[in-house]
């Protein structure tokens, strides 16, 4: 990961949830091999998979010793606060991790190795900070070129912010993979960038530049496959996070959408994860197909072809039912693309492709 093979400690202390704890979910999820253990002392004793249902027999450990007896090399920290400052509590974690030698891995808005006191261990001891957050110092701007390429885009949109938009990316990713199809992932957010070693974190980009990031790495994926899958991010609704969602969609261009909610969520969460009664509601999902579809129009026509359901909170009759009642309410293919994998989200992509060819075979 990043330059090496890592045996990475994650720190989540106190927030070891499948909620809270985004990047450590996603990093035990595709990216297992390289975890030695997950930093928690309120949870200490117990394994990843109690916590998140994902991880399998990943100890969860009180201290960054317990962690090196089990091998690792490394710190990442497995949660994106709000606001992306590191909590001032895991400030000793961090120092202990730098002053061991080990490298550091943020996601943070907040760059660690702007932070004195952590450069200085850094230098001291030969360690690194790795800042996945920090873009490009380029400034580029998007002009619909993303629009011209014969590889098919799909972006992952969604209802709200956390509903699965990277996961489902990721699982189609591996879905098409596996079926032979040239498939290539476009990281936009940190715990994509971790999993891919490659990308861009467009909420850390200037507002005139996201597109423009959007644009260069779907051109830059597009060389060298049929298939483009961009990770998505906020949400066209979302008070606080829609602007990145725009960006991303008129950047990218893409041809296809998947539609991302989490079943049973009827609002949006605000900062914080606070709810309160005035949060705005969430649209029913045949809306949300619509706006979607008009918002690309602007720039670029593009069909939602399917919904990617996130129903981990739900028992497997209840799943089954809001997969159907989606299918029914949008006319338009739905699954759990870690339930039950991504095979009906990746037919669709696959009959939009040949689409395309046999029209540009016929034009």
């Amino acid at each position: 990961m990043l330059g090496r093979l890592r045996r990475l400690a994650i720190l989540a202390e106190g927030r070891f949830t499948a909620h809270d704890a985004k990047t450590a979910v996603g990093i035990l999820r595709y990216r297992p091999g390289e975890v030695a253990a997950v930093l928690d002392s309120t949870r200490a004793g117990s394994t990843a998979f109690d916590c998140v249902g994902t991880g399998g027999v990943t100890p969860v450990v009180a201290t960054l010793g317990d962690a090196a007896a089990l091998g690792a090399d490394s710190l990442m920290i497995g949660v994106a606060p709000q606001g992306g400052r590191l909590p001032a509590a895991w400030r000793a974690s961090v120092r202990g991790a730098l002053e061991r030698g080990w490298d550091v891995l943020s996601g943070m808005h907040e760059p660690l190795a702007l932070d004195p006191e952590f450069a200085a261990a850094a230098r001291a001891h030969g360690g690194n900070i790795l800042d996945v957050r920090r873009p490009p110092a380029r400034t580029p701007i998007a002009s619909r070129r993303a629009a011209t390429v014969d590889a098919l885009v799909v972006l992952t949109v969604g209802s709200d912010c956390n509903v699965g938009k990277m996961t489902s990316s990721l699982e189609l990713v591996a879905a098409l993979r596996a079926r032979g199809v040239r498939v290539a992932f476009v990281a936009t957010g940190q715990t994509g960038i971790f999993c891919a070693d490659q990308g861009v974190a467009v909420d850390a980009v200037p507002a005139d530049f996201v597109a423009g990031f959007a644009e260069e790495m779907v051109l830059a994926a597009a060389a060298a496959a049929d298939v483009v899958i961009v990770e998505g991010q906020g949400s066209l609704h979302h008070p606080a996070y829609s602007g990145v969602t725009l960006g991303l969609l008129h950047g990218s261009c893409p041809g296809a959408m998947v539609l991302c909610h989490e079943a049973g969520r009827e609002s949006v969460r605000r900062p914080g994860g606070e709810r309160d009664p005035g949060d705005p509601a969430i649209p029913p999902l045949a809306e949300l197909v619509r706006v979607h579809e008009q918002a690309a129009s602007w720039v670029h026509p593009a069909r939602v072809i399917g919904v990617a359901l996130d129903t981990h909170a739900m028992t497997p009759a209840a799943a089954r039912e809001a997969t159907g009642r989606a299918t029914r309410e949008t006319g338009l293919p739905a699954c759990d693309t870690v339930r039950d994998g991504a095979g009906v989200l990746a037919d669709a992509i696959e009959a939009l492709a040949r689409e395309r060819r046999d029209h540009a075979s016929h034009a």
